[in-house]
């Protein structure tokens, strides 16, 4: 059901574009949803091993536990798995506002991404062995969010359940970017060109 009320704004703005253009295979969008799928299923096979994107969402999960530690404690360490869930929701809805179903379902990638990436830490919550930022694991002294948070909850227990969810949220939502990336992969939007440099 939620499903629904993300994607149907996307599915929507299909009704709005001219018919001839929605007909039109573009090749080089489709080329990059081609791309973006495979790497993007390779992610949600192994996501541990998608490191190159977890450099990229490190910054943003740092920036989550300064930004919300207003709100106290708990929600200033909940606030890196937050945040960098959701900056791309933020941008997933910037292209979906402006019809831009084709951008959109590309975001919608790294949405899921960011799903895999929270599964793999909360899925240490309980071992621990993770590499952190520190330097150490949580193991060897060093401060694990997801152990504080499961804690905290009284979820410690259920971390594989809860680490199982975030990766079924992550992977199909990934799904849904394959999906949409390749429908929405035809001519009509523009891209690069609506950016004033």
């Amino acid at each position: 059901m939620i499903w629904l009320v993300v994607l149907s704004p996307i599915l929507n703005s299909l009704q709005h574009q001219p018919s001839y253009k929605v007909m039109q295979r573009d090749t080089s969008k489709t080329v990059i949803a081609i791309i973006a799928s495979i790497y993007f299923l390779w992610c949600a096979y192994d996501p541990s091993n998608a490191v190159f994107m977890h450099l990229i969402n490190t910054p943003i999960h740092e920036a989550g536990h300064v930004f919300f530690r207003v709100l106290g404690e708990f929600m200033g360490i909940a606030g890196g798995s937050l945040f960098q869930i959701i900056v791309p929701i933020v941008f997933f809805g910037y292209f979906v506002w402006h019809k831009k179903p084709f951008s959109a379902a590309i975001v919608l990638f790294w949405v899921g991404n960011n799903f895999l990436d929270v599964y793999v830490y909360a899925n240490d919550a309980v071992v621990m062995q993770l590499p952190l930022l520190s330097g150490v694991t949580g193991s060897e002294g060093g401060f694990h969010d997801w152990n504080y948070l499961l804690t905290e909850t009284g979820l410690l227990r259920s971390t594989p359940t809860v680490a199982k969810i975030l990766r079924f949220t992550g992977t199909i939502i990934i799904f849904w970017a394959i999906f949409g990336s390749i429908f929405y992969a035809r001519k009509g939007e523009e891209i690069i060109s609506d950016i004033e440099l």
